[in-house]
């Protein structure tokens, strides 16, 4: 289930600060009120969780083909 992270239009909510994030699924209406105050609510645009960097080698180790650029358009295996 997704999370979407929301921010009060105008003025601010007691309860939430202003801002506050709810799982909700895909299937879901779009909110467009804060479920505490009922102030008119925007959806904020966020960034994704990655839970770490990938070296070559654990590409490699994944089946994911790796490939180094040799110049302007042109890559070759590693």
């Amino acid at each position: 289930m997704p999370i979407y992270e929301y921010e009060v239009c105008e003025g601010g909510c007691k309860v939430c600060g202003g801002k506050f994030t709810l799982r909700r699924p895909l299937s879901a209406a779009p909110l467009t009120k804060c479920p505490a105050c009922k102030k008119p609510v925007r959806k904020l645009l966020s960034t994704f969780n990655s839970p770490k960097a990938v070296s070559i080698s654990d590409a490699k180790k994944a089946g994911f083909t790796v490939l180094k650029k040799v110049s302007k358009g042109e890559y070759e295996r590693q």
